[in-house]
């Protein structure tokens, strides 16, 4: 992996990213401190570096983008809860951003990538980080993977047009999915969307307005 050099991907710029992404709401300082931990600069080109730890998107190559600093923070916070994960299973690694972020909240996850491309990205910056708790698999995250998995939570970083139910059964008893998922009555428009069990199936609650690439099916 390239050394990025210093200026815009200073410590003191990441911290007021962290800053910043506590004035905009967020307020789980676990997530906050694992915000503060994960190096975004280490994850995209060497040309962005100096974009880094702005609130955007970055492109990755493949169509597929870095999420925005607060859109992770968001979805971290959502699928934390509170509480203290033993797992997370995560389909969209992309780049390895997010992942590298739930690596520090939870004991272990487990991350599924379709572009395999993407998938060797993902494996360097991950072991470049030494994020020795993360599986990280070439697949198909949008059905059933076939694995015997259980755990606490499921985000997924890629918008889907309807609640990928195959994932569902691998969520623990008050576990819970965080997920884009767009609107029906707004074509285009995309909710982050909190999926929970309950006895009579799964309560669906729309939050935050984003932008995700398509969830796709099969590998490329």
């Amino acid at each position: 992996m390239a050394t990025h050099g210093t200026g815009m991907t200073s410590a003191r710029t990441h911290a007021r990213m962290v800053e910043r992404l506590r004035d905009e709401g967020i307020r789980d300082e676990v997530v906050l401190d694992a915000m503060l931990a994960v190096p975004r600069h280490r994850f995209v080109d060497e040309a962005l570096a100096i974009r880094a730890y702005e609130d955007v998107p970055l492109p990755i190559g493949h169509g597929q983008t870095i999420s925005q600093p607060w859109v992770v923070a968001r979805m971290t916070e959502l699928a934390r809860n509170g509480r203290d994960l033993d797992g997370v299973l995560e389909i969209g690694t992309g780049c390895g951003y997010q992942t590298a972020v739930l690596s520090r909240i939870a004991k272990r996850v487990w991350t599924v990538e379709r572009i395999g491309a993407l998938v060797a990205k993902a494996r360097r910056n991950l072991q470049a980080l030494k994020c020795g708790n993360v599986a990280l698999k070439h697949g198909d995250g949008s059905a059933d993977l076939g694995e015997d998995l259980a755990v606490d939570a499921i985000v997924v970083t890629a918008g889907a047009t309807h609640l990928p139910t195959a994932l569902l059964r691998y969520l623990k008893p008050g576990g819970r999915m965080v997920i884009p998922l767009s609107d029906e009555g707004a074509r285009g428009v995309q909710y982050l969307t909190v999926v929970d069990p309950t006895p009579n199936g799964f309560r669906e609650q729309k939050l935050d307005a984003v932008r995700f690439v398509p969830l796709l099916p099969g590998l490329a």
